[in-house]
């Protein structure tokens, strides 16, 4: 089915990192894009890259595991931008410990931002998906879906939203709306630099290490996850739905 001829796309946790070059590849696909981010200010600097380029942009700050913020932040999109037809939810947090040191908010707070997250922004979203008779989203799982030591809340937080987005393609599919999800192996982020503070090790060996272990020999990059999420919401992949796509350099389970 062909795109709508009004494309908005709508990034989450998009103020940096691999949010923001998602942001920046819809832009370059054409879409307008509303780059929603919990700072509001950190938001306008992606949002003015984009238009720096030529784009349309607009900034967003807001809590996506509060319902009023993220309806009142795709009412906004829609109204500004248009409909929007493309989500990706992106947005997430970090709170890694072992087991018997980490806390129930360190637990609620990643579960809360990225399941209940992508709950509330998806099904905010898919009304204006539903009336258009297309729709992308797509949701970023992790390599850590699979279990990873000291992110027992954040792995299954991953783990959950691949399980979110094979309900999602079931759900949706009638509608023309595609659901699927990136899983990211090791990315060169500032949350991948925190995870090797947590280890204490100096992020430069850290990384080292983790490419000893990726077959293409080298780390991923924000792009490389912008890149697949270009494939994932255009037009051409509405036959792909309720995949999991590892992005890892190397095969994963």
């Amino acid at each position: 089915m062909t795109e709508p001829s009004t494309r908005v796309a709508i990034v989450t946790g998009a103020a940096r990192g691999i949010g923001a070059a998602i942001a920046t590849r819809q832009a370059a696909d054409g879409r307008a894009v509303a780059v929603i981010d919990l700072d509001e200010q950190a938001s306008a600097k992606t949002a003015r890259a984009i238009e720096e380029a030529g784009g349309r942009a607009i900034a967003i700050g807001a809590d996506v595991s509060d319902a009023a913020q993220v309806e009142a932040a795709v009412n906004r999109t829609a109204e500004e931008l248009g409909a929007p037809t493309v989500l990706v939810n992106n947005a997430g947090v970090l709170r890694d410990n072992l087991l018997f040191k980490m806390s129930e908010d360190d637990w609620d707070t990643v579960l809360s931002v990225h399941l209940r997250g992508a709950f509330l922004m998806s099904r905010a979203a898919q009304k204006h998906m539903t009336e258009a008779k297309w729709g992308r989203i797509v949701n970023l799982s992790s390599t850590s879906a699979l279990g990873n030591r000291g992110q027992v809340n954040y792995s299954a937080a991953k783990a959950g939203m691949q399980g979110f987005t094979k309900t999602l393609a079931i759900e949706l599919g009638k509608f023309g709306v595609t659901a699927n999800a990136i899983a990211p192996g090791f990315i060169v982020t500032d949350m991948t630099k925190a995870t090797a503070e947590r280890v204490g090790v100096s992020f430069e060996d850290f990384s080292k290490g983790a490419v000893a272990q990726i077959p293409v020999g080298r780390p991923g990059q924000p792009e490389d996850i912008a890149s697949t999420a270009s494939f994932l919401t255009s037009a051409e992949s509405g036959f792909v739905s309720g995949q999991v796509i590892y992005v890892a350099g190397g095969p994963r389970d």
